[in-house]
């Protein structure tokens, strides 16, 4: 029996980010909260009113200005602490993003302006582990994207009563070909992995092959320049 076509692959979804010029908090690699976005930088979690909402575990919230682009993702209904490892990044409890700076969705392979993070919100298992950030090879990609200077992407990760809040400043030196000015639009896909709660997706499941195709990527709307 033919299985139907997921609604969310029938869609294509844009998503707006609003301009805050007073994130990041700090510059330097010091302790303390990096974002702490307002309820308007939330981006909408289109498959809350869909079939299995109740495992929807992750927040994502987004702002963008000249000098970057932050990321914050709340992850909620944890008992143990989130563990990682920078030697075993796909198998670490974060957040793993795919975003395209000229947002190419013609095209069905990644090119220069395709990138792959992964955001570990623990770079071990023991309270008191930093975070980190990875850069990841897109497979099967046209051209790769230049190695970002990774220690220039500044973090933070606070424990929460049942999980955490990880904060990420990328830079704009850190992301190619990032111009608000001129590419407003960036391509964006996003997967959450945990452990205990299992992974949470923008929107297609396993059965696309999202981690390669920027056809399946949705589209980061920089409003507010």
């Amino acid at each position: 029996m033919t299985q139907p076509v997921p609604p969310p692959f029938l869609f294509r979804y844009r998503f707006p980010v609003l301009r805050n010029d007073s994130v990041p908090a700090r510059t330097t690699k010091d302790s303390g909260r990096l974002l702490d976005l307002p309820e308007a930088a939330r981006l909408s979690d289109i498959l809350l009113s869909a079939e299995g909402a109740e495992t929807r575990f992750a927040e994502l919230r987004l702002a963008w200005n000249a000098e970057g682009l932050g990321v914050s993702v709340r992850v909620q209904g944890k008992t143990r602490l989130p563990r990682g490892s920078m030697e075993a990044p796909a198998e670490s409890d974060g957040l793993q993003l795919w975003i395209d700076t000229r947002n190419t969705q013609a095209n069905q392979r990644g090119g220069r302006f395709c990138h792959c993070f992964m955001l570990l919100a623990s770079t071990g298992e023991k309270a008191g582990s930093p975070p980190g950030v990875v850069q990841l090879p897109l497979p099967r990609a046209r051209e790769d994207a230049p190695l970002a200077d990774t220690d220039r992407i500044l973090q933070s990760c606070e424990a929460t009563t049942s999980g955490y809040e990880l904060d990420t400043w990328f830079p704009a030196g850190t992301l190619h070909g990032f111009d608000p000015e001129h590419s407003p639009a960036l391509g964006f896909y996003y997967r959450v992995a945990d452990s205990e709660r299992g992974e949470q997706l923008l929107t297609v499941g396993g059965e696309f092959p999202y981690s390669h195709n920027p056809g399946l990527w949705s589209t980061l709307e920089l409003t507010g320049g």
